[in-house]
């Protein structure tokens, strides 16, 4: 029996009109959805693509194990985390060994700190895939501000907000614009790492780009109680805009 086709899907940073075409006749045609999601909240992914999808579509939910839970001592966040994409790829292909194509869609980009990828290594070895790139969240943030992120010769950084404040100051002190994704709890840090780089000037908090409830302000102005999981803090180009 010929095995079924994987595909990773970006869906794009939150608004469902910023999927591709590519992404929208994919996610309708494509018998089998599986998406990710946080353990007993709603799948981002599946906000976005929902309209897509039918009675007729069989959904696949992938459960994180944990997302700000504390852990015990015997548990490791990579193992569980390890654990979890190795289920997921079995109960992936066990689809595709009946004949059955699989689209795995996730926010953003798949393979642009997507979760997909980690199916990906599992499975591309052993089945035709296909990835569809979607828009990230760092040019999201940059047209939610209307401000130009990079130009000319210019360096960007991409950084994680879980990353200490010191590799934070040495990135930031390293670059000529930067995103930092997905700041959460980490805002007070990240603020303070880019205030202590003379950065500060030109810093803005993105809450939910391009969502319905989408917020943007300096980061001056961000709040002081923290920052949901999908924020993120941007530094523009310094001279894009004056050129």
């Amino acid at each position: 029996m010929p095995r079924g086709h994987l595909y990773g899907i970006g869906v794009g940073p939150g608004d469902p009109e910023l999927m591709s075409v590519k992404a929208d006749r994919l996610i309708r045609s494509t018998p089998t959805v599986a998406y990710f999601a946080a353990k007993g909240r709603p799948s981002n992914a599946r906000r976005v693509a929902g309209h897509l999808l039918t009675p007729g579509h069989r959904e696949i939910r992938i459960e994180y194990p944990v997302t700000v839970e504390v852990l015990r001592p015997d548990q490791s966040y990579e193992d569980l985390l390890v654990e979890c994409y190795d289920r997921a790829a079995e109960e992936v292909a066990a689809v595709l060994d009946t004949g059955g194509d699989v689209a795995v869609i996730c926010e953003g980009d798949p393979f642009f700190y997507g979760s997909y990828m980690y199916l990906h290594n599992r499975l591309s070895a052993r089945y035709d895939t296909t990835v569809v790139p979607g828009i990230s969240s760092p040019v999201a943030g940059s047209a939610a501000l209307s401000r130009p992120l990079v130009c000319g010769t210019e360096v960007v950084s991409v950084l994680s907000a879980v990353l200490s404040e010191t590799d934070l100051k040495s990135a930031l002190a390293a670059c000529d614009a930067a995103v930092i994704i997905k700041v959460g709890r980490n805002l007070a840090k990240v603020r303070s790492a880019v205030e202590s780089v003379g950065l500060g000037d030109r810093a803005f908090y993105v809450e939910r780009a391009t969502w319905a409830e989408q917020v943007t302000a300096p980061l001056a102005e961000a709040p002081e109680s923290g920052a949901p999981y999908f924020s993120m803090v941007v530094v523009p180009s310094a001279t894009a805009c004056n050129r």
